[in-house]
């Protein structure tokens, strides 16, 4: 039995919307709730569907209370916080200095860890950054969200245009996708038939795992770019693209099929991608040396910047600031 019911929101309006859009909503509760108890949350949308017919569809979520801190960072939903993350982030952009926006987000990042730090580690020694497993990668994409498109200082105003109005219906399966896209290593295809996952394990965004020998296919669920090296092996360019170098790829790119394992691997895998995705993804190749393959190392997010930490350097800084409440 949950201890009270209270009518909170009013009616909105929507133009659209469909199974691959989020409604992020903000709750603030001043009362207490009993520890053990259950508290539920309800909503409802009222559609028409396409055949004109009136819909009501109600979706309820009963969570159980408690006041253990530690209980709450164990069941934590990384891909659902950083969703509420990045939304609240692209919201303020249109209002707020970016320099400002970068710096939230950041102190966000370090007040979830120096809470957990301090009201749930057991490991008393401060000079260990000591991470909750639940979001130990919430420091990797509260980096990569500072050095997003609609966060960069840098960044064009026509792509972080762009920027704010897709994330803001984004559905939170693509929220860490967009941010911190999938990596995959092309050139070490394995085309024997196996029971794991048609896509292979993706590799970190590092330019130390980026060899001028190697193909390259990265996606964040908007886009595919599929990245050549200048010193790729020509037989391999060729069963995967149909061209014999580097020099030879066209400035429009139309994927096909070709007859050999390689090239249905990789159609297979970019087929699936887009099944995961719900969405046909804009295929893009990139070499290194002009604009396509700067377009392609600019999401490896972990690479130190002009204006930007490493991946190292920002757990150095997290750990810093935690360290400082901490004392």
């Amino acid at each position: 039995m949950m201890n009270k019911v209270c009518s909170f929101l009013s009616e909105l309006s929507l133009v659209q919307i469909d199974c691959d859009k989020t409604i992020m909503v903000s709750l603030k509760h001043d009362d207490k709730l009993q520890d053990g108890s259950e508290c539920s949350f309800q909503s409802a949308v009222l559609y028409t569907t396409i055949d004109g017919q009136r819909r009501i569809r109600v979706s309820t979520l009963a969570l159980p209370c408690t006041t253990m801190l530690s209980n709450l960072f164990r069941s934590a939903d990384l891909d659902t916080q950083f969703a509420c993350i990045l939304k609240q982030a692209a919201s303020e952009v249109p209002t707020a200095p970016l320099s400002r926006i970068r710096e939230q987000v950041t102190n966000l990042c370090i007040n979830i860890l120096h809470s957990y730090r301090k009201f749930c580690a057991t490991v008393s020694s401060s000079g260990q950054l000591i991470l909750p497993e639940a979001l130990k990668l919430l420091p990797l994409y509260t980096l990569a969200l500072v050095k997003s498109t609609g966060l960069r200082a840098d960044g064009q105003i026509d792509s972080r245009s762009f920027w704010i109005n897709y994330v803001s219906p984004l559905s939170t399966p693509l929220a860490i996708p967009l941010v911190y896209p999938r990596l995959i290593a092309i050139h070490e295809f394995d085309t024997k038939e196996n029971d794991d996952s048609l896509i292979p394990p993706s590799i970190p965004l590092s330019s130390e795992h980026i060899t001028d020998n190697g193909i390259y296919l990265l996606e964040n669920g908007e886009d595919c770019l599929i990245y050549v090296g200048n010193s790729a092996d020509p037989n391999v360019i060729h069963q995967l693209l149909g061209i014999s170098s580097v020099e030879e790829i066209p400035a429009q790119f139309v994927l096909q099929q070709y007859d050999n394992p390689l090239s249905k691997k990789l159609n297979d895998i970019i087929n699936d991608i887009r099944r995961q995705r719900c969405n046909y993804l804009r295929l893009k190749l990139c070499k290194k040396g002009d604009s396509s393959g700067m377009l392609f190392l600019s999401h490896m997010v972990e690479d130190k910047t002009q204006n930007g930490l490493s991946y190292v350097e920002f757990l150095v800084h997290i750990h810093r600031h935690i360290q400082n409440k901490m004392a």
